[in-house]
């Protein structure tokens, strides 16, 4: 028995698209999360060391500030970091900005491992906006997949964090 072309043509081009649209194996595997990545919060204290860096080829004869950052975690996260910051403004008149990347290595709620903040900071007539973000894929042993901001307080010269993540390696 015979099929008429029509029947056959729509047969051919239904498995041609079929195939060209269909997802492998693989990627309908990576399509399908097993479960969703918990949200954590963590909180502490922070201590911070800023010392002045002399200009370097970009910032010399600019109005660029350098900085080393050195700091020390306590609390959800223990961890010490270090970084760099560069700013310009007159944070005496109320107006300036910062932009900052720094490298935390200890243990955040039982995970061993490090990861970078990315900072961006800014003053405008004393109105503050930070953001600091975890940079995406920087997170090494026990914190890889971190994703997340961090909240930076500073009361009367104390500094507190608070750190709203997930973590892909935990939700296993």
């Amino acid at each position: 028995m015979r099929l008429p072309f029509a029947i056959v043509s729509v047969c051919l081009w239904t498995c041609v698209l079929m195939s060209v649209t269909a997802p492998t194996c693989a990627q309908s595997s990576e399509m399908v999360r097993k479960e969703p990545l918990m949200k954590r919060h963590a909180e502490g204290t922070f201590d911070v060391k800023t010392t002045p860096l002399a200009a370097d080829d970009a910032t010399a004869g600019t109005p660029i500030s350098r900085y080393s950052l050195e700091k020390q975690y306590h609390g959800d996260l223990d961890a010490s970091a270090r970084g760099e910051m560069l700013g310009a403004g007159d944070p005496s008149t109320g107006s300036a900005g910062y932009v900052a990347i720094e490298v935390v290595t200890g243990t955040l709620q039982g995970h061993h491992g490090s990861f970078a903040l990315q900072h961006n900071g800014s003053m405008d007539q004393g109105k503050f906006l930070l953001e600091v973000t975890v940079v995406p894929g920087s997170g090494t042993a026990g914190l890889t997949g971190i994703n997340g901001t961090m909240t930076i307080k500073n009361a009367a010269g104390k500094h507190s964090y608070t750190l709203d993540y997930t973590l892909a390696s935990a939700a296993q």
